[in-house]
């Protein structure tokens, strides 16, 4: 099977059949978008890496329990968001605050002092705001989900996400203010 050319359906059925080679690709398929929210929202990547990689291993043994292979993709960034509220709660418990890590520029871009001063300063805006702001922005901003995919994988209304995203950008349109008028 030249998994490269089937959906994600496909590749679910294929590994509920036991085949290696679907699973294989639903991970290459999924891993860059999960280990970029995950190192923006934990802040850390080891942690982050950590976090995907317990996602992957949970949607593994869980996959007969997608119920809807065709969304695979929103059903794994679930487990995905639950792993990174674990790890946060964890680290929250010892450390009082998100602690902020360094998350990597684009690899093969060329960035600027100034580019890569900027982007430190959103990183620990953003580390700034409450873990479910934070978790709300990066998935409507970065991510691009629509707010139903959003509803989806953390299980809040979609009212309910649209308030964390607006106080998330007031929050964030602040603290960055502070930085340019400073």
């Amino acid at each position: 099977m030249d998994v490269t050319d089937v959906t994600d359906a496909e590749l679910v059925a294929g590994a509920l059949r036991g085949e290696a080679a679907p699973f294989a690709e639903l991970i290459l398929r999924h891993q860059d978008r999960m280990a970029r929210y995950a190192a923006r929202m934990l802040g850390d990547l080891r942690d982050a890496e950590e976090a995907v990689q317990d996602a992957f291993i949970r949607a593994h043994r869980a996959l007969h329990q997608c119920e809807a292979p065709d969304r695979f993709g929103g059903w794994l960034f679930r487990i995905l968001v639950n792993r990174c509220r674990t790890r946060g709660r964890r680290r929250r418990r010892y450390n009082e605050t998100f602690v902020t890590g360094d998350v990597p520029v684009e690899p093969g871009v060329d960035h600027t002092a100034e580019q890569v001063a900027w982007r430190e300063e959103i990183q620990r805006a953003l580390a700034r705001l409450g873990p479910e702001q934070r978790e709300a922005f990066l998935l409507k901003h970065v991510e691009e989900l629509s707010y139903e995919e959003m509803a989806q994988a953390t299980g809040s209304s979609v009212p309910a996400l649209k308030m964390r995203v607006k106080r998330a950008c007031e929050h964030l349109r602040e603290q960055l203010a502070e930085v340019v008028d400073g």
